[in-house]
């Protein structure tokens, strides 16, 4: 039987668990997604198997990585891990509607199917299904939310590094400072 750990780290789109099978990577979740498994399915806490994958977050989240590089253990039907492999491909930035990617699976009229498959991807972020929207361009569902999906695309776009470190908030300015300040 497969031996499962798990860890919880911080990031800037909230606290991410990873999932490892036999010390590979093969669940990266987000706090109130859909399609997250039960928490009693991650195995045990440890953080060993898990170094390189938060170096390489840490590295993507500082705007200093844009493809991971790491063993992925995936599992799903055949179709869903055709997805899957197909969401890597998307370029970091870059975009492709549901219908775009069925396409290039070869099947154009599967978009739906695509659609499905895409949202239950058990490796968010490093396996990019963000990176895929509607025929026109808008954000359509995401399991990590909406919100998350808008900050990772602004972010990768370059539209927006605060769109997942926002600026704090300038205080209120003190008007008679401000009255002494042009004297």
């Amino acid at each position: 039987m497969p031996t499962r750990t798990h860890t919880v780290i911080d990031s800037p789109v909230g606290p991410l668990t990873l999932v490892a099978t036999d010390g590979t990577l093969s669940g990266l979740y987000m706090t109130e997604q859909r399609h997250r498994p039960p928490q009693e399915t991650f195995g045990a806490p440890d953080g060993a198997p898990f170094a390189e994958v938060v170096r390489q977050l840490d590295a993507y989240f500082a705007g200093e990585l844009t493809t991971f590089d790491l063993p992925l253990q995936m599992d799903g039907t055949p179709f869903q891990r055709r997805v899957w492999s197909a969401l890597r491909d998307i370029p970091y930035g870059g975009t492709l509607s549901y219908g775009q990617l069925a396409g290039r699976l070869g099947n154009p009229g599967a978009s739906r199917a695509v659609g499905l498959a895409n949202g239950k991807n058990p490796i968010g972020i490093i396996v990019p299904c963000h990176r895929v929207v509607g025929a026109s361009g808008s954000l359509t569902g995401y399991g990590g939310g909406l919100d998350r999906k808008r900050r990772l695309l602004d972010f990768e776009s370059g539209a927006a590094e605060q769109a997942l470190f926002p600026a704090p908030a300038e205080p209120p300015r003190d008007q008679c400072n401000a009255e002494t300040s042009r004297t």
